[in-house]
């Protein structure tokens, strides 16, 4: 992993400076009769302005640190955070994580990761630190255009939310007691526009945004703008459907959230609390034959792009399922210890998840489909994470001989998410790119649509 100095103007703390206020806390530990101490610092600027209606909406700048310290007395834990990085503030902090420490139960799961496992610093640059550094005006004239673009694609477009331009700049250390201290900068830049549209039939809204690392990578301004506006007109006209079963196919702007509950099941912290539906399936077939899904923390410029996890433990790529059939948890150095496995490395959650793709386009899995919904935009937060069972409110399009027929609103879409994983017809290769699951939309064979 190379280095990646930030200018010291750019960031509350340099890099040496998190380096020492980790020394000093792990110091401070040691004097205090800790066993084993682990300390994150962190420094991060940000920057973030919306327009609305071609007016200044909000201009927000941020500018922080901070430290957060988990101490071991043993096998007993405590953990305190400050923003106030002040020698006097650093002690206190530590002498707080030590207090709780001495207070809490023995967990023979907790503790440091092996020290085999840490990060040796064997990984190339992954590029994931690419400072837009626009000025306030740059900013606003960037969300004018959005928003402009937007407003242009139909006089149905009557109001907005507005659009919002934000640049975010960070950069820690992670360090503990066995000698393990690294960290690497990060960037985040995006553009993000919301508009509404009326008729006689009422009002919709919808939106559309782009995120990377790289600001070159960026869909532009006018796109974002226009395709905002784009989805937002062909909501009018909206009505229900009645009660039925069909197909269903989840566009690719949501179809990450079914791999969300996928992960969601196979975390350590589910599965050994047993409140996962994936519980004992390990090495037999959860999703449909033929689907692939990959972990790549090691992709250049790509947001869950990682050279170790929360814990410090190394990164690397492997196949999480193979033709359908689940290979592998995301498990930290607590919950495989309480398993009695051996962690992932996906202490803070799941690296870059890529489902396979498959040859066909939207338009090609339309077809495919024949007749059933095209879900655009799901609500609510309807899933059992021990059983699986399935149900948020939805809206979308009815697709009849392959074809978008009209726009649908406030219906309900049902099933069970280990029927629908093992129902998947297609996936499709229209993965949109942005956070840290990607693939293209989802077909699924039957699901059942309650309406009128």
């Amino acid at each position: 992993m190379p280095d990646h100095p930030i200018a010291s103007t750019s960031l509350p703390l340099t890099r040496d400076g998190m380096a020492d206020v980790a020394r000093r806390a792990l110091d401070a530990a040691r004097a205090r009769g800790a066993s084993d101490a682990e300390i994150e610092v962190s420094a991060a600027v940000g920057q973030s302005v919306t327009v609305r209606r071609g007016d200044v909406e909000t201009v927000e700048y941020n500018r922080d640190k901070g430290m957060g310290i988990t101490v071991y007395f043993g096998k007993r834990r405590g953990n305190a955070n400050t923003s106030d990085l002040s020698p006097e503030a650093i002690e206190r902090t530590v002498e707080a994580a030590c207090a709780i420490a001495r207070h809490t139960a023995e967990d023979d799961a907790t503790g440091l990761p092996d020290d085999a496992r840490l990060f040796r610093g064997n990984v190339p640059d992954l590029e994931l630190y690419h400072p837009w550094g626009l000025t306030v005006e740059e900013s606003i004239e960037i969300a004018r255009r959005t928003e402009a673009a937007a407003l242009a694609v139909d006089r149905r477009i009557g109001n907005t939310e507005g659009a919002t331009v934000g640049a975010y700049d960070s950069d820690f250390v992670l360090a503990n007691s066995r000698g393990f201290l690294a960290g690497f900068p990060t960037s985040k830049a995006s553009i993000s526009c919301s508009v509404v549209a009326e008729d006689k039939n009422g009002m919709q809204r919808d939106y559309w945004y782009t995120s990377h690392r790289d600001p070159k990578q960026l869909e532009n301004a006018e796109l974002v703008g226009r395709i905002a506006g784009e989805r937002t007109v062909r909501r009018l006209g909206a009505r229900r459907l009645p009660t039925t079963e069909a197909p269903v196919l989840f566009d690719s702007n949501i179809a990450s959230g079914l791999l969300g509950h996928f992960v969601s099941a196979a975390s350590g912290s589910s599965l050994y609390r047993h409140s996962s539906f994936l519980i004992d399936r390990l090495g037999t077939r959860v999703f449909a034959p033929g689907i692939d899904i990959r972990e790549d923390p090691h992709l250049k410029g790509e947001m869950a792009s990682s050279y170790f996890d929360a814990e410090g433990v190394a990164t690397a790529p492997r196949n999480v399922v193979e033709d359908g059939v689940l290979r592998g948890w995301f498990l930290s150095s607590y919950s495989s210890r309480k398993l009695g496995l051996e962690t992932t490395g996906n202490a803070g959650g799941n690296h870059n998840l890529l489902v396979k793709p498959g040859d066909l386009d939207l338009e090609g899995l339309l077809g495919r489909m024949d007749r059933g919904f095209l879900v655009t935009d799901l609500m609510g937060q309807g899933v059992n994470p021990v059983t699986g069972d399935y149900s948020r409110g939805a809206a979308g399009f009815w697709v009849e001989g392959g074809k978008i027929q009209y726009p649908v609103e406030e219906v309900t879409i049902a099933g069970n998410l280990l029927q629908m994983f093992a129902g998947i017809v297609a996936v499709g290769s229209d993965a949109v790119w942005r956070g840290s699951k990607h693939c293209g939309s989802i077909l699924i064979d039957r699901m059942t649509i309650a309406g009128d």
